[in-house]
């Protein structure tokens, strides 16, 4: 039975010699691998519609191991995104955060439409990459079901004043008492909880109202990927330690 859905190309992989598995985040069907048979012969219907970032309309039929893509009608190619190393770098870093932790063949609407906004402003972002980024974790682990504590202890649930940490183990915000059972957790202080309520409450298109420290920016970066990567059992990501590795020589 052919089936649509809106779908997000998270990555391609080169199949035989003509064809493409696409991780797909579908709208109606979450994250599926899907087939497109002759995706890179020159004058296949699928160029477009198999490229990562690329966001269509997807006929296809399942088969026994994976989906077969029929139709492709491009929507947004998101081409842009590819046309600046900082947008591309960035982005492929949404995408891997996305294909490392949605369970296939679960629709989730609210990250689905996060992770198009996200690739909207992202096409025409020039600057202050490093805020939007933060913001786009903070939204992405609350809707996947992790959204961490952030108004009082997580463990005592008591008020917590500017001595605080932030707790990887627990999920949120601990107090001064706390901190000394959880020998883990990261330093965290008043200014750098403010933040990250603001960023998790603004929407992304809102961000150029949020001023803040770049240093303030590395430390709740630097949390966040760690909170993550515990709350999706995983050790690293790929793009992310590629920006990084690209940031300490100088570029980026």
């Amino acid at each position: 039975m052919l089936v649509k859905s809106e779908g997000i190309v998270l990555r391609e992989t080169k199949f035989e010699e003509t064809d493409k598995i696409l991780n797909i985040f579908s709208l109606k069907y979450g994250k599926i691998h899907a087939i497109a048979r002759g995706a890179l012969r020159p004058r296949s219907p699928f160029i477009a519609s198999s490229q990562v970032f690329s966001y269509s309309e997807y006929t296809f039929y399942k088969g026994k191991n994976f989906y077969h893509i029929s139709q492709g009608d491009i929507l947004d190619s998101f081409y842009d995104i590819r046309e600046d190393m900082n947008r591309l770098l960035y982005g492929t870093y949404l995408l891997e955060l996305i294909d490392s932790s949605i369970v296939e063949e679960e629709p989730n609407e609210k990250l689905f439409k996060l992770l198009m906004k996200a690739l909207s402003i992202l096409s025409n972002m020039d600057d202050d990459f490093l805020k939007f980024v933060i913001s786009f974790e903070i939204k992405y682990i609350s809707f996947l079901g992790f959204r961490p504590f952030l108004d009082n202890c997580v463990m005592c649930g008591k008020d917590v004043n500017d001595k605080l940490r932030f707790s990887i183990k627990q999920g949120g915000i601990i107090c001064e008492n706390c901190s000394n059972l959880e020998k883990t957790s990261r330093y965290m202080d008043g200014a750098m909880l403010k933040y990250l309520k603001l960023l998790l409450y603004t929407s992304l298109d809102n961000l150029d109202e949020i001023k803040m420290p770049k240093d303030v920016m590395i430390k709740l970066q630097d949390i966040l990927v760690q909170y993550i990567l515990t709350c999706i059992e995983k050790d690293h990501f790929n793009s992310l330690n590629f920006i990084k590795s690209i940031e300490k020589n100088g570029g980026a």
